[in-house]
């Protein structure tokens, strides 16, 4: 069995792939954030059947020395670990630049010094900012069109980097919107969800025009898995996205119409990106992902959205999963 590290293991799709990676027969090692009140974040709630079966390593990316500690006699890392909320990168841009260009390196550096078989490092759409063509192929233009993106583009260079100067084995996954149970309220999918689900029926919202690519959670994870065993990919960037998109309007209507329910919509300002900042179209390409990978979404197109986004209502109106959000408030 390999062993593999997942940084990021207690967030939304560390703890997915967590739990994919343990029934897939690997030795995991869970890297989470350290905290005062030993929470492991979304593996506190893992599955029954993975519970126990994997090891947890509580730390912090920022820091050189526990990254190192967390990684030694791991044969793959999947370095997830990052700030994604571009609202709050808005004031807090320093904290992005540590944990996700700074933690990057710490990753990187250490995999080069430990000889680590394999490093896949995650991306996002974000980088490519508004779209200048479709679908956004990896040779696309990035564009920082926000502080997180910038950090994320800045990581990502950071870790392709050590791939040309020192021939550390690195990919780079670029998964495009992912979605499902466990999603922060901070993204739209959950924020319509749990709006609709808490009675609510006038909806607050951003920009309703702007579309987005939507993977579902379980074939990003898999998508993890096929790069991490693709020697094809090493060095390479790939997108992880389902080659459909969809407008934030219809998205909130479909969500409506599979949980029976008329929505009206309310725009609210605090919601809104700067203008100049708002990514107006995203839609992916993912056919190197299939040639040098072997992957291709489950979920795909209209037809996989439908199917991807009952099964994430279904745990969203689940009462002990609803209660952990504050549907309430904007979540930042």
């Amino acid at each position: 069995m390999k062993k593999i590290l997942v940084t990021g293991a207690d967030g939304f799709i560390g703890s997915h792939l967590t739990e994919h990676l343990v029934r897939q027969g690997y030795d995991v090692r869970a890297f989470t954030l350290y905290n005062s009140f030993n929470s492991w974040g979304w593996l506190d709630r893992c599955a029954e059947d993975v519970k126990g079966k994997f090891e947890v390593f509580a730390g912090d990316v920022r820091d050189p020395n526990g990254v190192r500690t967390a990684m030694r006699d791991c044969d793959t890392v999947l370095h997830l670990a990052a700030l994604i909320a571009i609202p709050y990168s808005y004031h807090s841009p320093d904290t992005y630049v540590d944990t996700n260009i700074k933690g990057t390196l710490n990753v990187v550096q250490a995999a080069r010094d430990l000889g680590t078989e394999r490093v896949v490092h995650t991306s996002t759409s974000e980088v490519y900012g508004t779209a200048r063509y479709v679908p956004i192929d990896e040779e696309h233009p990035l564009q920082g069109q926000s502080p997180y993106s910038a950090s994320k583009i800045g990581a990502d260079q950071i870790a392709l980097s050590f791939q040309k100067s020192f021939g550390t084995p690195i990919t780079v996954a670029r998964p495009f919107n992912t979605y499902g149970p466990r999603q922060s309220a901070r993204a739209v999918i959950p924020t319509i969800i749990t709006q609709l689900a808490s009675g609510q029926r006038r909806l607050k919202l951003g920009a309703l025009h702007p579309t987005r690519d939507f993977n579902y959670v379980s074939d990003t994870v898999r998508g993890f898995e096929a790069l991490a065993k693709a020697d094809a990919a090493l060095g390479e960037v790939v997108n992880l996205g389902s080659n459909y998109e969809i407008s934030i309007g219809d998205t909130a209507r479909l969500i409506g119409e599979l949980m029976g329910v008329e929505v009206e919509f309310e725009e609210d300002a605090v919601r809104m990106r700067p203008e100049n900042s708002e990514v107006f179209r995203l839609w992916a390409s993912n056919e190197k992902a299939s040639r040098l990978a072997g992957w291709t979404p489950e979920y795909p197109g209209v037809e996989g959205f439908r199917r991807g986004m009952a099964e994430t209502i279904a745990w969203f109106r689940d009462p002990s999963n609803l209660s952990a959000y504050k549907a309430d408030i904007y979540n930042l």
